[in-house]
């Protein structure tokens, strides 16, 4: 089997898979393209015959029907009407009237055909049209050829000259390939992939839908496109007729289009193969030795057919996993509650946690019963105990749905703390599932204010869109200072995160640490001293230790509203801005057990997020790259805001992966920070796009970008330029695109502010751009002393990859004034610097001139591109967009820019301007 790396859906691109398509026509002349209904592959086959068409091929297309299969020589017939009226002509008398016959009675009974004349004709036809051109026979739907029509192809596939080649695509259904009756084994079968999840926010993009539903889209749909975009309309649908909005963590309706994909798709299992799967679907942890303990002995066969079918995945130790999450989703609705019931009491005997078997006998019934509802509630209990806030939010909904209704306290208590539970898993759509029950009851205006509180705690950085949520929660809580506080530390964070409005949330938690002491809350008044502390940074008032020492110095229990909420975490903040880099680490290491047994994904993203800046600052790159691909999975997993997540993988790849991953993923996090008026985030994924643009020579690019993070930072009133650390990326951004004056005026004010706050890695990426704005403009004996001695500065303060880019840009200078063994020991350093980090990307940077190349000559640099880069970089020169040449050369718009980043390294440029010079000098 050939695994191939691309996907089927035309609005996000397939090149590479369509290239191991022609790989496979060109070495056998036969290719079989496989995967599930909705993967792509009638895209795919499309591309494939367009491209045949446009290099002059004949191209005969034949698509059967599921009712095709059972009428006999149906697809021969319809292939051959599909055949010019011409080839048909020099045919004998038999054989036309064999084909005569077939094409006007088709549906008739065979007998009396002359089968050996047909035969003959499809193979004197196919012969024809090849002796005038090439011919491509494709085959869409292959799993529907009807016996006789696959029989007939065989015989005449054998004898047609090479010139016939032959594309068949079929959906897998777990039996044997269609390719094996067509033409035999050894074909290699290319498979459709599924698409990774940077392709599903591509693909919902496209289509209009909004982008932070990638992830848990990518989770139910397994990569299907067309299960993915059904999912993304019907989610959409369901929120415009809710509020007209979608949140990242909304159930996923698997209703209408999307069910009817679903079942297609479930269409692949044999019959006796559902029960086993719909025990499965309601299984929260399946295995195929609980599957057999519920009463299905051949779990294990039958799992192996749904595994052939591309429905699940069977892992070593048995356990069971679907291929898609909208699968077992479709599984239970589609099964009457007789039969999901009889799942649950069977499953509820077989599992062997008690928590479970709870959870599945409360399931398989359908009425009240105050014993069975305080078992749940105990069950939620041992699940808050265990940290698993989700699930006890949903076994304290079950409890509340299983309580009489004489017993109307104890159910809009469990409704209450449901909410709470699933406010601190960040489960919006159980939130305000509670929430909605809580106020259609007769609850107390503090119960009220609790349950709207979740909400406003499940919104992740969504807090724009919940103005009403906010009013209703000020007003109930009046007269109630503790409550009070509460609300009023939820609109401090939401001045911040989605006004951008420091000043007001610092007002705002002042306001709440004095409420929290007049109701006797030092928890809440900790974290408004927190907020205060924190906004006091940005705004670089030199207080704001101070402030925080005070949150630190009141006692600390266990925190209700989340640890990245708490003091503790804050420190930790503080030592990253200041390059305590190891003091952070430690701290992190401390807190990231503790947030763990919380059960607050928020929490643990948080905690991740940091680990994953502390270690790239600190130059371990693949320790960072594991801690963001966790923090990415867990939004995935826990329906978190995926901008802030996105941020973090861009961050990753851009040190330690490759700059095209890190692009996307940054494109990604700043389409869902706008969805979600996410300020804070919004700057951040713009920075780390600048960035990007930046080291692949886009100046022009990086110099729009991070201008709109400079508006966004002057908006939201940030001082301390330690925070965001953006101001040197602009000055190296403006100087790389000329505008040395510029960058010099952006440098001289913001030093001063980081010097007068002790920011000393600040200082030292300003000197380092300072440096190559004096070398800009004419000084290069300056910019050279000024970057020794930067690196050297980088160095003492522990940032080796901050040295690395220091040391990089001495190579530049010194290139420029062509002093090339200076250069060279520069750019040796920087590349041992950055393989030492894992900074992959960056170690590619500073790769040596080959031998023969002179550095800082445009001349030999230039005459050491290949064919290819020659011909991309005359049309880049002379005013053709990235889109354009991918057009011009049939090439992908990513194969251009992967070229292009490599041509500007080669040439020493660093935008279209310097490249066309560099040409001209050529």
């Amino acid at each position: 089997m050939v695994a191939a790396t691309g996907h089927a859906d035309t609005s996000v691109g397939h090149g590479e898979l369509i290239k191991a398509v022609d790989r496979a026509l060109t070495t056998h002349g036969r290719a079989l393209l496989t995967g599930p209904a909705g993967a792509g592959k009638t895209e795919v086959v499309r591309a494939v015959s367009a491209a045949a068409e446009a290099r002059g091929e004949s191209v005969l297309r034949l698509a059967p029907e599921a009712a095709d299969q059972w009428i006999p020589e149906a697809s021969a017939a319809a292939l051959l009407a599909s055949v010019p009226a011409a080839a048909l002509e020099e045919l004998s008398g038999p054989q036309r009237t064999a084909i005569a016959l077939l094409r006007r009675e088709a549906d008739a009974p065979r007998a009396g055909r002359d089968h050996v004349a047909l035969r003959l004709a499809v193979v004197e036809v196919l012969r024809t049209l090849a002796a005038r051109q090439p011919v491509l026979l494709v085959i869409d739907n292959a799993q529907w050829l009807d016996a006789e029509s696959t029989d007939l192809l065989r015989f005449a596939l054998r004898l047609t000259p090479p010139r016939v080649r032959v594309l068949a695509a079929e959906r897998v259904q777990g039996g044997a390939p269609v390719g094996d009756p067509l033409w035999g084994p050894g074909v290699p079968a290319v498979r459709v992939p599924p698409l990774g999840a940077d392709e599903v926010a591509e693909l919902l993009l496209c289509h209009g839908l909004p982008a932070r539903l990638a992830g848990r889209i990518h989770q139910a749909s397994g990569g299907n496109p067309r299960l993915a975009l059904a999912l993304g309309h019907s989610l959409a649908e369901a929120a415009e007729a809710r509020d007209g909005s979608a949140h990242h963590a909304d159930p996923l309706p698997v209703s209408g289009q999307a069910r009817e994909v679903a079942r297609r798709l479930l269409a692949g299992a044999p019959a006796r193969a559902r029960r086993t799967l719909l025990l499965a679907a309601l299984a929260s942890r399946p295995t195929v030795s609980l599957l057999r303990r519920a009463g299905r002995p051949d779990a294990e066969a039958e799992l192996a057919e749904a595994e052939r079918a591309a429905l699940v995945r069977v892992a070593e130790d048995g356990t069971v996993e679907f291929t898609a999450g909208a699968l077992p989703t479709a599984l239970a609705a589609d099964a009457g509650w007789p039969e999901r019931a009889a799942g649950h009491a069977a499953l509820a005997a077989a599992v062997d946690d008690p928590v479970q078997a709870v959870r599945h006998r409360a399931l398989g019934v359908d009425t009240p019963d105050r014993w069975l509802a305080a078992e749940i509630t105990e069950a939620a209990a041992v699940c808050r105990s265990r940290g698993q806030r989700a699930l006890a939010a949903e076994l304290g909904l079950l409890a509340a749905e299983r309580t009489p209704s004489g017993l109307p306290a104890e159910e809009l208590s469990r409704l209450v703390t449901a909410a709470e539970d699933a406010g601190w898993a960040g489960r919006a759509d159980l939130a305000r599932r509670a929430t909605r029950a809580v106020l259609a009851r007769d609850a107390s205006p503090a119960d009220r204010v609790r349950a709207r509180l979740a909400v406003i705690d499940a919104a992740g950085q969504a807090l724009g869109t919940l103005d009403e949520t906010f009013a209703h929660a000020m007003d109930e809580a009046a007269g109630d200072p503790a409550l009070q506080a509460a609300v009023q530390l939820r609109v401090a964070w939401k001045h911040n995160l989605s006004d951008g409005d420091p000043v007001r949330s610092r007002d705002a938690a002042a306001e709440a640490g004095a409420l929290a002491a007049q109701g006797g809350d030092q928890t809440a008044e900790a974290m408004a001293l927190t907020v205060r502390a924190r906004m006091g940074r940005i705004l670089g008032d030199a207080g704001a230790e101070e402030i925080l020492s005070e949150a630190l110095a009141l006692p600390a229990p266990e925190i209700p509203l989340g640890m990245r909420n708490a003091p503790q975490y804050l420190a930790v903040r503080h030592a990253l801005f200041d390059d305590r880099l190891d003091d952070a680490r430690r701290q992190l290491m401390v807190l990231l057990p503790a947030v763990r047994r919380t059960g607050s994904a928020e929490d643990v993203f948080e905690v991740l997020r940091s680990l994953t800046e502390v270690e790239l600052r600190s130059g371990r790159c693949e320790a960072a790259s594991a801690h963001a691909r966790r923090a990415l999975e867990l939004t995935i997993e826990a329906g978190l805001s995926p901008g802030p997540a996105w941020y973090v993988a861009a961050t990753a790849e851009t040190m330690g992966g490759s700059f095209a991953r890190a692009e996307s993923y940054a494109r990604r996090g700043i389409q869902a920070s706008q969805e979600e008026q996410d300020q804070v985030f919004l700057s951040r994924g713009l920075h780390a796009l600048g960035l990007i643009e930046l080291a692949t020579g886009e100046a022009a690019k990086a110099v729009a970008t991070l201008r709109r993070v400079a508006e966004l930072e002057a908006a939201q009133q940030v001082v301390d330029p330690s925070i965001l650390r953006w101001h040197g990326e602009l000055a190296e951004a403006l100087i790389a695109a000329d505008a040395p004056a510029e960058a010099a005026e952006l440098i001289d004010p913001v030093r001063a502010v980081a010097l007068g706050l002790g920011r000393t890695g600040v200082v030292a990426a300003l000197d380092r751009a300072r440096a190559l704005c004096l070398s800009a403009q004419g000084d290069a004996d300056a910019a050279v002393r000024l970057l020794e001695d930067t690196a050297q500065r980088f160095d003492a303060l522990a940032l080796p990859l901050e040295r690395g880019r220091t040391l990089l840009a001495l190579a530049r200078v010194e290139r420029r004034r062509r002093r090339r063994a200076p250069a060279r020991a520069a750019l040796r350093a920087a590349a041992e610097v950055f393989d030492r980090a894992g900074a992959a990307p960056w170690t590619e940077l500073a790769r040596e001139p080959a031998p023969g190349e002179g550095a800082g000559s445009p001349v030999t640099a230039a005459a050491a591109l290949t064919e290819a880069e020659t011909r991309l970089a005359l049309l880049v020169s002379q005013g053709a967009s990235n889109q354009e040449a991918a057009a011009k050369l049939f090439l992908s718009v990513k194969t251009v820019e992967a070229r292009l980043t490599r041509i500007y390294q080669k040439l020493d440029v660093r935008s279209r301007a310097q490249l066309a010079s560099a040409l001209r000098t050529r």
